[in-house]
């Protein structure tokens, strides 16, 4: 019985180099069918959104895998990534994008060894799109990191280097800077890591980890990220074996999958039968695996992989004289059966995982404070003096205010820093607060100022959940 796919054929050069797959995996005889639906650029089109339709979210979530070519998102205006919907909308959580030498392919990284594996958080971070103009001249987003998000990541990477007998895996993150988020996927990677003892686990600043990945990339098993973080360093360590025109990508959830090219839609080269379908056939491969056809996948990759280990190259490769996408697609298909001489490909498992389980224990929650964010054109000094004496008649007196993260007053002598009109001031309360304390201060505050975001300081079991300012103790 043959398996349905859902195939997104994507926008710009997506057409083009799906239509590829499908014809190699005709030629293969591999026992799927194809349920094509559409999003990104005609969606859009369409007035919706978000970039997914009705019909596509039903498509997935009946067929539970998907093959996706580029789609094209808008940059700095229109309608929400369709890439970041489709993922949150069926929680594939783990991007998983395989990094190793291509036979025929040169890169200064040749003969290194490279073999790794970047895991990326999909769901979260600064991805979650919550962005806020927060005055004229300064526009915030939220980046949330959540415990069950970094479980389930981290204990994905440890399971994926136990399944493929990669012998450790790094954690990389920001935690130096960013105490609370990165610092908390840190702290769960540490403690996931406790489960596996015999595999050993390393932590590396964001980074150095970029510079380890240029210097010494044979060092590496699996990376796990937050979602920025990978997004950036998975496309670098692309780079080492070729770049993104080679690079397979695949988006698992604990019930589904989507797999697709990471490269954009190249609207420019459309239509001109020279786009690359190598990264999306070497994703469908990935699929292929996912779907426990092991040897429709072993066949299509060897063909492949014969077909680079020639020299048999598309134009973005070879320049003038490489091969249409078309002479390129029945290259392939003429090696299907053959395999390249100098490339031993890595046995590939299905990662099985156990749902998330929410910690039972809940920390003593207790409201300090608040951090209350206005505008103004006035100085610090003037606005500190002006809230102090609003908050008088109060529960709450003012800490410090804080001007893009660096401290403005109380004043520091000497100090010589470039402010805008978006402040951040820490009010702490002078004893227990109560749900009424906040109205009072709200009209405060209102009295004087205009205040445009609100963000309660919370203790949990006496230790602080927010990150603690200049002039804090």
């Amino acid at each position: 019985m043959k398996q349905t796919i859902t195939l997104i054929q994507g926008d710009g050069v997506g057409p083009e180099i799906t239509s590829s797959i499908c014809k190699i995996f005709d030629a293969a005889h591999v026992p799927i069918t194809w349920e094509t639906v559409i999003a990104g650029k005609e969606s859009f089109e369409s007035g919706i959104s978000s970039g997914v339709p009705q019909a596509t979210i039903d498509s997935i979530s009946k067929n539970k895998v998907a093959l996706k070519g580029p789609l094209e998102t808008p940059v700095g205006h229109g309608g929400k990534s369709a890439n970041v919907t489709l993922r949150k909308l069926f929680e594939t959580y783990a991007n998983v994008r395989h990094v190793f030498e291509i036979p025929g392919i040169t890169t200064p990284f040749s003969g290194r060894n490279i073999d790794l594996v970047i895991v990326r958080e999909n769901t979260e971070d600064l991805y979650a799109g919550i962005e806020y103009s927060q005055s004229e001249h300064v526009k915030v987003a939220l980046k949330a990191i959540s415990v069950m998000g970094s479980e389930k990541i981290c204990r994905f990477a440890f399971e994926l280097a136990k399944t493929e007998g990669r012998p450790s895996v790094h954690c990389s993150t920001k935690a130096n800077i960013l105490k609370l988020t990165e610092g908390l996927f840190k702290n769960t990677f540490e403690t996931v890591s406790l489960d596996y003892p015999d595999m050993p686990a390393h932590h590396l600043i964001i980074d150095n980890c970029a510079h380890q990945l240029v210097v010494k990339p044979e060092q590496f098993d699996v990376i796990v990220m937050t979602n920025m973080n990978g997004d950036i360093l998975s496309d670098l360590a692309s780079g080492l074996v070729g770049g993104l025109g080679v690079a397979p990508s695949a988006n698992i959830g604990d019930d589904c999958a989507i797999f697709e090219a990471v490269h954009g839609s190249a609207p420019d080269i459309a239509g001109k039968d020279i786009a690359n379908p190598t990264a999306l056939l070497m994703s469908a491969i990935s699929m292929l695996r996912y779907i426990d056809l092991d040897s429709h996948a072993e066949t299509i990759e060897n063909a492949l992989m014969k077909t680079l280990e020639d020299k048999n190259y598309t134009k973005d490769i070879a320049g003038a004289c490489g091969l249409t996408r078309t002479d390129f697609t029945q290259m392939v298909i003429a090696n299907l059966g053959r395999g390249p001489k100098n490339w031993t490909p890595r046995t590939f498992k299905r990662i099985k995982l156990q749902k998330f389980k929410p910690p039972k224990t809940k920390a003593k929650q207790d409201c300090v404070g608040v951090d209350l964010f206005l505008q103004s054109t006035e100085v610090p000094g003037i606005i500190g003096k002006k809230l102090e004496t609003a908050l008088k008649p109060t529960n709450f007196e003012l800490k410090f205010i804080s001007n893009r993260g660096a401290l403005v007053y109380p004043e520091i002598s000497g100090s010589n820093f470039d402010m805008v009109d978006w402040w951040r001031c820490r009010i702490i309360g002078t004893k227990y607060l109560k749900k009424s304390d906040f109205p009072d201060l709200i009209t405060a505050v209102d009295s004087e100022f205009e205040w445009v975001h609100i963000e309660k300081l919370y203790c949990y079991d006496g230790q602080p959940g927010y990150s603690k300012g200049q002039g804090e103790n």
